[in-house]
């Protein structure tokens, strides 16, 4: 079973920065598709970033420019750099992974972030 384990939770006033690794154990080219989804207070979850197989990457409009989701090959990690964070930033992000389009995903335990305003 695949593990991902998040870390970088915490807690930033407006304007500054986080990033969340997500350590993916096996070989992270076997994803077609890695990516972060946070939760907001309201229960609402939504797609952060995700990237494929063949790099391309898709942000959630409220995030573009700001975030950047990258992959490290050699270590099996997925980053996600935030900047410029924002209060309505806030939530649990979630890293998961897709092995096929058929596929469940699996997904990270959680990581919290928090910007005050």
């Amino acid at each position: 079973q695949v593990q991902l384990v998040e870390s970088g939770e915490g807690l930033v006033q407006t304007g500054g920065s986080l990033r969340l690794s997500c350590v993916v154990s096996g070989n992270i080219f076997s994803f077609i598709t890695l990516g972060w989804y946070r939760q907001g207070p309201e229960l609402q979850r939504e797609l952060v970033a995700s990237m494929g197989d063949g790099l391309d990457t898709i942000y959630a409009d409220s995030v573009k420019g700001r975030f950047t989701i990258s992959k490290d090959n050699a270590r099996n990690t997925l980053s996600l750099q935030m900047n410029s964070l924002k209060p309505e930033d806030s939530g649990i992000y979630y890293c998961y992974a897709l092995r096929c389009t058929s596929c469940r995903a699996d997904w990270g335990q959680g990581t919290q972030v928090t910007v005050s305003s």
